[in-house]
């Protein structure tokens, strides 16, 4: 076997914690999820066009991204981040990553090629790069699959970017094609599969990169906020929307890391298969992650229009992105405890009722509702916590 390779697996002295590159690394993403914010916005507001394309459109880049994303995650957590080699890797896809973001708003007209390149050139070159540094290294395998589907995966992205009637359903089907990858464990007539459920993670390195986008989502709420407030002109009714909106972020905070957020590194460093829960989990915050971003978009309606004028979509935003993160953070709960706060079922269902009262209430009104909704589901985990030893993690994964 190659000590050379063998050199670039993470080892028993391997630092649990996120390195410095790693969050640098995350800095791209900061960028990346204002853009896809500021672009969703914009297809809800834009009259005139169509807008549930344009948003199915925008999702398609959140998804692609993310995939960017969590394959680095993964990555990280499964070599040596400390290695040259590894740092290389990080670097290009941080690059790759900021292009993505900035062609981002014009990825289905102008830059729908630079899209695609950026996209492709990470997929296909990180297990490249990886299959030739692992020489003959075991885990070379794993890799060398992932870069075949990659390479399949490239076809329609390329070609999607060079025929624009045809690009929404190529581009659709090549990023199924990528999370079918993913999900099944890149198999190969004759090879089976290498599902990322079975992998050797370090799996406190892996609960805290996922902590970390999700904190980067909450903080691109925040970016929403404030530049939202800052650039409409000041009245008593944005005010309130403000503070509705901040106050509502700091629930979705709180929320997120009663408990469960707090002990997902422990569930998963005590769990027989790190793996099994670590896929598990990406699932889960992926969800999790759009619904603050869903959360983020309605802060902007609302702050621009507290008492009406918003577009007609925007209670899917105001209750529709809570109502999503506490049926995300729902099956996180379940993951790491192995039961469902009634609570969190009884939040979801009243916020999904609120939706409909959007025709009669105004804007600020239903985000104060969605805010009192998460308020009370707060102070029930509090009350249930009070005087009690706090839970240990009970994953039935």
């Amino acid at each position: 076997m190659d000590e050379r390779g063998s050199a670039l697996l993470r080892g028993g002295v391997s630092a649990t914690r996120a390195t410095f590159l790693e969050l640098f690394f995350d800095l791209a993403f900061v960028f990346a999820l204002t853009r896809i914010s500021q672009r969703l916005i914009d297809d809800v507001s834009t009259h005139g066009r169509d807008p549930f394309r344009e948003s199915a459109q925008t999702v398609l880049l959140f998804l692609a991204l993310w995939m960017v994303w969590t394959v680095a995650a993964w990555v990280t957590s499964r070599y040596e981040p400390e290695q040259a080699a590894i740092q290389f890797v990080v670097v290009a896809s941080m690059f790759g990553s900021l292009v993505m973001a900035v062609a981002a708003p014009r990825a289905f007209s102008g830059r729908a090629l630079t899209f695609a390149l950026a996209y492709v050139v990470i997929q296909v070159g990180r297990p490249l790069f990886l299959t030739l540094a692992l020489r003959g290294h075991p885990r070379r395998s794993v890799t060398a699959r992932i870069m075949v589907w990659a390479g399949f995966g490239a076809v329609p992205w390329l070609v999607g970017a060079l025929v624009p009637t045809a690009q929404e359903v190529l581009w659709t089907l090549a990023l199924a094609w990528d999370y079918v990858g993913l999900a099944l464990g890149w198999p190969l007539p004759g090879r089976g599969a290498a599902r990322a459920s079975g992998w050797a993670v370090a799996g406190e390195h892996l609960a805290e990169r996922y902590q970390q986008f999700f904190l980067i989502s909450l903080g691109e709420t925040i970016l929403i906020i404030g530049l939202t407030f800052s650039g409409a002109a000041y009245s008593a009714d944005r005010a309130l929307a403000f503070t509705l909106s901040f106050l509502t972020t700091v629930l979705l905070w709180r929320i997120y890391f009663h408990r469960a957020g707090h002990v997902l590194a422990d569930a998963i460093r005590e769990a027989r298969r790190p793996g099994v829960l670590g896929e598990s989990a990406s699932w889960t915050h992926l969800l999790i992650v759009v619904g603050v971003l869903l959360t983020g978009v309605g802060y902007e309606l609302v702050i621009v229009h507290p008492y009406g004028g918003a577009a007609p979509g925007w209670p899917v935003f105001v209750t529709g992105g809570p109502a999503l993160f506490l049926a995300a953070r729902a099956r996180f709960e379940y993951e790491i405890f192995g039961r469902v706060s009634r609570t969190r079922v009884v939040g979801v269902v009243v916020l999904l009722a609120l939706a409909p009262l959007g025709r009669l209430l105004s804007p600020v009104t239903v985000l104060g509702l969605s805010a009192l909704v998460l308020a009370g589901i707060a102070a029930g985990d509090a009350w249930r916590a009070r005087g009690r030893p706090a839970e240990e993690p009970a994953s039935p994964l």
